[in-house]
């Protein structure tokens, strides 16, 4: 059974756009923990517009399954994570203004920096995954960079699903065997819901991990937070 992350970002841009404490980010993750997550995900970004620095430490004694940090290594992102000390850190390469994840990293072309960094958190004794797109090459690059783990990154199967062409799950079927040959932990995320998110673990071999927060936390103002967890567990099974 692949484990499922929840990520709390959007609980935090709720909070954040009325002020104050409400919803309470440590109560949710508390609460998605107690209702079966094997894992709570956040993704701060540098200018705080939704999960802060300081929630990212707050949530340290509070997240008792996998805690899993997600950004672009710059140093402040970089002090952060070391400072918290998370299960794992996701590597994506997304640009200050970003609204949110919108490519993988060329493994390639920054070869160098990425070896640098995730050595520096290996050394901590922190898990690293890299965010990639289903390209055999950068799979390759993210073995040679050191990763523990990548991240495929699932938007454009999430699309092509939608559109009815089943066919898009391909790359990745590629991209996760190849991972598995290469002795590389996979998991997976972006736009993955109730919807498509039992099909693709079906074609996923060897999945370890779904991220998953835009879509689980809509699904839940209708469906109820409990009842949407358990929902995925069940379909991750």
């Amino acid at each position: 059974m692949a484990k499922l992350s929840v990520n709390i970002n959007k609980i935090a841009t709720l909070r954040n756009s009325r002020g104050g404490d409400v919803p309470n980010l440590l109560k949710v993750a508390a609460d998605v923990q107690k209702f079966g997550a094997q894992g709570v995900t956040i993704h701060p970004r540098p200018d705080e517009r939704h999960i802060r620095y300081q929630d990212a430490r707050n949530l340290v004694p509070v997240v008792y399954t996998e805690y899993n940090i997600e950004g672009n290594p710059i140093q402040s992102f970089m002090d952060l994570v070391m400072e918290t000390k998370p299960t794992q850190v996701t590597l994506v390469p997304d640009a200050d203004d970003a609204i949110t994840s919108n490519a993988g990293w060329d493994t390639i072309k920054h070869k160098s920096f990425l070896t640098e960094v995730i050595q520096e958190f290996k050394n901590n004794g922190i898990r690293t995954s890299v965010f990639v797109d289903p390209n055999l090459k950068m799979v390759e690059g993210a073995k040679e960079v050191g990763a523990d783990r990548i991240e495929l990154y699932t938007e454009a199967f999430a699309h092509q699903y939608g559109l009815g062409n089943y066919d898009g799950i391909k790359p990745y079927t590629q991209a996760a065997v190849l991972a598995e040959q290469l002795h590389i932990g996979l998991n997976a995320g972006h736009d993955l819901s109730l919807d498509n998110i039992q099909f693709f673990k079906q074609n996923i071999p060897g999945l370890l991990e779904v991220s998953i927060g835009h879509a689980l936390i809509a699904e839940a103002l209708y469906l109820g937070l409990d009842n949407v967890v358990n929902m995925y567990l069940q379909k991750l099974k």
